[in-house]
C-alpha cells in the first residue's frame, strides 16, 4: 500500500488543514480559490487565469482519467490551455491513483511532479469551500516542514498578465481577414476557435501596440491577476476605439474593454469558478449555462452613456458582457470557447467574425 507524505494547507486567517501529498513535495503559496466543475482538471490547471493561485476542487473524486500527453500542432496544444501547469497548488478530497482512459498517458500526481506543482488530497473541501464563500478568497500556503517554510503570497499586488503573455509576435494561420489577439494568458482553445474561421491571427504581447499593425479586427483574451496592472493596454484598446473595426474580448477582455470605455472594476469575494453559471442575454429570454474562471467584475453602473450590460449573471446579477450601442465592439466575463454545452455560446465568435 502506497504511503504519501504528511502536508498542511495554512490559510492567512491561521486555519489548517492536514492532508497527504500526492504532488511535487515543494513548498508553495498563493491566492487559494475554489472550482465547483465536475470534470476538466487538466484545462483548469493549465489555465492561465489560474497563474498565482491554489487551486481547490470541490468536486470529491480527482485523477481518474489520468492526463494526456502535451503535445503541439503549429505551436498550440492539442489537449491543455498552455505549455505547462499554471496553478501554484492543487487541494482535492480524494485522490485516485489509478486512473483509465483512452487519452491517458500519465497519471495526475506524476505530472504535477513534472511541472513542481504541489498536490493535496485527504481535505475536508466542503468545509475549506465553506470557508472561503464565508469569507472570501484567501492567501494560503502549502507546507512539508514548518510554517515558516515559506511566505504567503497575494498575487494580485504583482502584475501576473505580464508573466502569463507571450513575449514576441506570432502568426498562426492564412485567411483572409486579420485578427490581432491580444495575449493576457490566453487559452489556447481561443486560439483554436478563431482559426477555424478564416482568418490570419496575429497573437501580440500584452503590452504591444498593435495599432502600429494592419488588421480588421481586435480580440482581447482572458488572464490572470488583477485588470489594474494592464494600463497599457487599456490605452491601446482606446485608441483602437477611435475608429470602427470589430473589438471583442472574454474574460480579462471584458474587463479591459470595459476600463477603455471608462467603466470601473472591483473584485469579487470569491469570484466565479464553475461550468455552471447561468447568464442571461439583456433584453432577451435567451439564457446560457456557461463555463467561468475570473476573481474581479465591471461595475454595471459605471458603464458610459454609448455602453450597455450584454449578460448578466443570474446567481448574483454581476455584469457578465458588454457593448456599445452604436460600434461593433463587444465581450464576454464568461469563456465561450469553454462552454458547457459544449457548443451552447461558440456563436460570439461568429457574431465577431461576422463583423470583420
Amino acid at each position: 500500500m502506497q504511503i504519501d507524505k504528511p502536508v498542511r494547507l495554512i490559510l492567512d486567517d491561521g486555519t489548517i488543514f492536514e492532508g497527504r501529498s500526492f504532488g511535487a513535495e515543494s513548498a508553495s503559496a498563493g491566492e487559494v480559490v475554489f472550482n465547483t466543475a465536475m470534470v476538466g482538471y487538466p484545462e483548469s490547471l493549465t489555465d492561465p487565469s489560474y497563474l498565482g493561485q491554489i487551486l481547490v476542487v470541490t468536486f470529491p473524486l480527482v485523477g481518474n482519467y489520468g492526463v494526456p500527453d502535451n503535445t503541439f500542432t503549429d505551436g498550440i496544444s492539442n489537449f491543455y490551455e498552455s505549455e505547462r501547469i499554471q496553478v501554484n497548488g492543487l487541494i482535492i478530497s480524494d485522490y485516485s491513483h489509478e486512473y483509465s482512459h483512452w487519452n491517458a498517458k500519465k497519471s495526475l500526481g506524476e505530472w504535477l511532479k513534472e511541472n513542481n506543482v504541489p498536490g493535496i488530497y485527504g481535505i475536508d473541501t466542503r468545509e475549506l469551500t465553506k470557508l472561503l464563500r464565508e469569507k472570501g478568497s484567501m492567501k494560503g500556503k502549502i507546507v512539508f516542514k514548518d510554517e515558516n517554510e515559506i511566505e504567503f503570497l497575494d498575487p494580485n499586488i504583482e502584475n501576473q498578465v505580464a508573466l502569463a503573455s507571450c513575449k514576441e509576435v506570432i502568426t498562426y494561420g492564412s485567411g483572409k481577414k486579420k485578427v490581432v489577439l491580444v495575449d493576457c494568458g490566453v487559452k489556447h482553445n481561443i486560439i483554436r476557435c478563431l482559426l477555424k474561421r478564416d482568418i490570419t491571427l496575429i497573437r501580440v504581447p500584452w503590452d504591444y501596440d498593435f495599432n502600429q499593425l494592419e488588421w480588421d479586427g481586435l480580440f482581447i483574451s482572458n488572464g490572470p491577476g488583477n485588470p489594474d496592472f494592464c494600463e497599457a493596454t487599456v490605452q491601446n484598446i482606446r485608441t483602437a476605439m477611435q475608429g470602427d473595426k470589430p473589438i471583442c474580448g472574454i474574460c480579462m477582455g471584458n474587463q479591459l474593454l470595459s476600463k477603455a470605455g471608462g467603466a470601473t472594476i472591483y473584485k469579487l469575494k470569491y469570484g466565479h469558478r464553475s461550468h455552471n453559471q447561468p447568464v442571461k442575454m439583456v433584453n432577451s429570454t435567451r439564457c446560457f449555462i456557461t463555463s467561468q474562471n475570473h476573481g474581479f467584475a465591471v461595475s454595471n453602473s459605471s458603464l458610459g452613456a454609448d455602453w450597455e450590460p450584454l449578460f448578466i449573471n443570474l446567481n448574483d446579477g454581476t455584469n457578465e458582457g458588454i457593448k456599445h450601442k452604436t460600434k461593433p465592439f463587444f465581450s464576454a466575463q464568461f469563456h465561450p470557447e469553454a462552454a458547457s454545452g459544449p457548443t451552447d455560446t461558440d456563436f460570439l465568435f461568429d457574431m465577431f467574425f461576422e463583423k470583420l
